[in-house]
């Protein structure tokens, strides 16, 4: 394939080219380690052209952002005097400009993970770059991984080229088993300066940073670079600035096109560029002198209270600060102003913490369906957390793309290919037509996007007002146009995807098809307004005043995390109208439990959606449904139990017995029987519905149901209830820590020797009453009470009982 003849230009990167061609020309790998501002994104993919093998094919190189793509293929285009498209071409997900003649096509990470669902040979590519592989994106990992498995298993002669401008090169080197080279660069020197104290909060940065606009602008000549965390505090700086003698410019990767070129052309007149993090890599920002550097930036971070992937803003690594710093002196010598402390610096994290550490995973592990790899099987830079990757396949299983084995099934197959989000694709595949799917659209595309009515704090929750501003921006106040216009773009994209022709209108009711992505965040509401319990789990909230505070079931399309969930997105829901797939899953129940109040068992049957109860009516109590809840009612009361004297007396003869021959008799006390309720006492339940029915159970008669014939008998034999005497028969009381054989003295006459039970392995105590019953002694020898204590009781009950029969020798006939 013939290549283009052009001049590459003299940037620092030139020097290491022929180094890094003749590697890749012996070698499948390599690794490019340069400093901001060498030259590595426009010089290398022109130096490949021409060399060998990489001349074969075609050129991909990814880059992490869609104006780092479109801007890297301008500038290269440029270099070689050719219009974008011809040799050099760019494709994002909102446009492309690529023809026959491309021979270097610069694409999003993102969007070339997509393409290799459907080209996992990448058909006429002889090389891949992965640009700014130090950011860890979670699509710059993914793509890596399965380049590397694409290039073991189909394409063996596939050039894969990893350019970072901080990575640990060898740790990239050693996953990839390719060659580091470096280049040391010419950056300009830069002055970095911190400021005396740190802010004291978030909401101060933008005046903060205004004030180091204003002071820069007036000590040194240049345009301004200013990094801030999001477009809220761009908007604000913007504000503040008011006045100054310079065009100010926002640049940000919701900006469109023509905006956004803006800050990236020359210009007469000094300017100050407000931009997101989306400047510090890749692109060069020209006429820049001085950067100030606010500290923070968006991320993405898995929250797990939600289950989602959230932008938190965050302190930069010292390695971002440093590629921030580095863009003021790309063209010449540059002042660098970071508005934190030299303490503050020295406490920053080395490097940005993974992607794939953080995110939600759901994508990733679809991908991988889709690819036929599972993620513990990739060699990715870090493994993605095990917990993480379960929580995925959990929803994919709920989404219907993947069975619980693990494989990705037809309907996965199908989202994966619409480059959504395993969610957004459901919902856009559960639409029963073109003019509901084409509502579906509207709606994921409004949902990857910027809010465009949250620029108050007021903004309802009915996404409907959402959706009418999109149709007709005019019809909401402070409808956020650029939002507006990145939304049209990408719901057009998902219509031409799905083939309803991209001005289908919408149309259909917008809360079945989200429940069809967010199952786990339908929201029911709880007693008083604004209050709602969540199908997945947890709660969430609305203001009061909210129009669908009242609502009785919501679907919710975006929650905000804060001190609570609150529900930011949402359309009412109608139980009839739940998708099929759901509907399926509705659980009907019955909950039977004791009413404390009255001691009644009580049921409830219910239709569930989750922890949703969508229909409850009381019911008659299942038999054996009460008789367990009955049985827990004693387990957790066990003074429930109607125990008799005679009961608890049978129930220490079961104790002795278990003790001297634990091997044969059952354990009968109060802890092993609340142990074993369910096996001797949950048969009697049976049939009972009230706490006030156990009074009349025969808890003796189940002990002894526990035993057989034989056992029962030796019971009697070996402790018996009651005591054989030569004039009558003495009660024993086992409750005892001796058991006592208690009756009137005159039963104990004549008896000899005191009896043994058990065969004399238990000890026993005799209790001689008077004739009104009460304790006239408390032997176990009642031989020598005869001969000894007895004259002195004989002489105390002669007087007070002198009818009754006081012998001096009870032992004589």
């Amino acid at each position: 394939m013939p290549s283009p003849r052009f001049t590459i230009p003299d940037l620092p990167i030139t020097e290491c080219l022929p180094r890094l061609m003749a590697v890749l020309g012996e070698q499948s790998n390599a690794v490019l380690v340069a400093p901001p501002g060498a030259g590595k994104t426009t010089c290398v993919p022109l130096a490949l052209l021409g060399a060998q093998p990489m001349d074969r094919g075609r050129i991909l190189m990814l880059e992490p952002r869609r104006l780092a793509t479109r801007a890297a293929a301008s500038r290269m285009a440029s270099l070689i005097g050719e219009a974008v498209g011809q040799t050099v071409g760019f494709r994002t997900r909102l446009e492309s400009a690529v023809s026959s003649k491309t021979r270097i096509e610069v694409v999003t990470t993102g969007l070339f993970v997509r393409r290799l669902s459907g080209d996992p040979g990448l058909e006429g590519v002889a090389a891949v770059i992965l640009d700014e592989i130090h950011e860890r994106s979670l699509d710059a990992d993914l793509a890596l991984a399965l380049c590397l498995d694409a290039q073991a298993m189909l394409r063996p002669d596939l050039r894969l080229l990893a350019m970072s401008a901080t990575l640990d090169g060898a740790r990239l080197s050693a996953i990839m088993s390719g060659t580091i080279v470096e280049s040391a660069g010419r950056m300009y020197p830069v002055e970095v300066r911190h400021a005396a104290r740190d802010l004291q909060t978030l909401r101060d940065l933008p005046a903060t940073m205004a004030r180091a606009i204003r002071g820069a602008f007036a000590e040194a000549p240049g345009d301004i670079l200013a990094f801030l965390p999001g477009m809220a505090e761009i908007r604000r700086t913007e504000t503040a600035l008011d006045g100054i003698d310079a065009t100010v410019l926002p640049l940000h990767g919701d900006l469109p096109p023509a905006a956004q070129d803006m800050a990236l052309r020359p210009a007469e007149g000094r300017r100050i560029v407000l931009a997101t993090s989306i400047a510090e890599t890749s692109l060069t920002v020209p006429g820049v002198r001085i950067v100030i550097d606010g500290g923070y930036r968006r991320a993405p971070r898995f929250d797990p209270a939600s289950g989602l992937t959230r932008l938190t803003t965050e302190r930069v690594s010292r390695a971002v600060a440093d590629q921030r710093a580095g863009r003021a002196g790309r063209e010449a010598p540059g002042i660098a102003v970071r508005l934190w402390t030299e303490a503050a610096h020295r406490g920053l994290r080395l490097y940005d913490r993974p992607e794939i550490l953080d995110a939600e995973l759901s994508g990733l592990v679809l991908e991988c369906a889709t690819w036929g790899t599972p993620p513990d099987k990739l060699a990715f830079l870090d493994a993605p957390p095990e917990g993480a990757v379960a929580a995925a396949r959990a929803l994919l299983v709920e989404l219907g793309a993947m069975d619980e084995t693990g494989a990705v099934t037809p309907l996965g197959k199908r989202m994966n290919a619409l480059g959504a989000h395993p969610r957004l694709s459901a919902m856009m595949l559960a639409a029963d037509n073109a003019a509901e799917a084409a509502r579906a659209c509207d709606i994921a595309a409004l949902l990857e996007a910027r809010d465009p009515l949250r620029a108050g704090v007021d903004a309802p929750a009915d996404i409907m007002a959402r959706l009418e501003a999109i149709e007709d921006p005019s019809s909401a106040a402070g409808a956020d146009r650029n939002a507006i216009h990145g939304i049209r773009q990408a719901a057009k994209q998902y219509r031409s995807r799905l083939g309803i022709g991209a001005a289908r209108t919408a149309a259909g009711n917008p809360a079945p098809l989200i429940a069809a992505a967010f199952p786990d965040r339908l929201a029911q509401r709880r007693n008083e307004p604004g209050s709602f319990r969540l199908s997945g789990g947890g709660g969430a909230r609305l203001p009061v005043t909210d129009p669908l505070a009242k609502a009785g079931l919501l679907a919710v399309a975006a929650l905000e995390m804060k001190t609570s969930p609150r529900i930011t997105m949402a359309a009412p829901l109608d139980g009839a109208e739940l998708p099929a797939a759901l509907a399926a899953r509705i659980e009907e129940t019955v909950e039977t439990s004791l009413d404390p109040a009255t001691g009644s068992v009580l049921a409830r049957r219910r239709k569930c959606l989750g922890a949703l109860v969508l229909e409850e009516r009381s019911a008659p109590p299942d038999p054996a449904e009460a008789a367990s809840v009955l049985l827990e009612a004693v387990r957790s009361d066990p003074a429930r139990l109607p125990w008799t004297d005679g009961a608890r007396n049978l129930q220490a003869r079961l104790s002795l017995m278990h003790g001297l021959e634990p091997a044969i008799w059952p354990a009968s006390d109060d802890a092993s029987l609340i142990a074993s309720l369910s096996e001797w006492l949950g048969p009697h339940l049976f049939g009972l519905t009230r706490l006030a029915d156990l009074a009349a159970l025969d808890l003796g008669a189940m002990l002894l149901g526990r035993l057989d014939w034989s056992l029962k008998n030796r019971l009697d034999k070996e402790l018996p209830t009651h005591l054989a005497l030569p004039h009558g028969r003495a009660a024993v009381d086992y409750t005892e820590p001796v058991p006592i054989a208690a009756a009137r003295a005159q039963y104990f006459y004549g008896l000899a020797e005191t009896p043994k039970l058990a065969g004399g392995r238990v000890p026993l105590r005799l209790a001689l009453l008077s004739p009104a019953g009460r304790p006239i002694a408390l032997t176990a020898d009642i031989a020598g009470f005869w001969k000894g204590a007895w004259a002195d009781a004989r002489r105390d009950m002669r007087g007070r009982y002198p009818k009754h029969n006081w012998p001096e020798n009870p032992l004589l006939p």
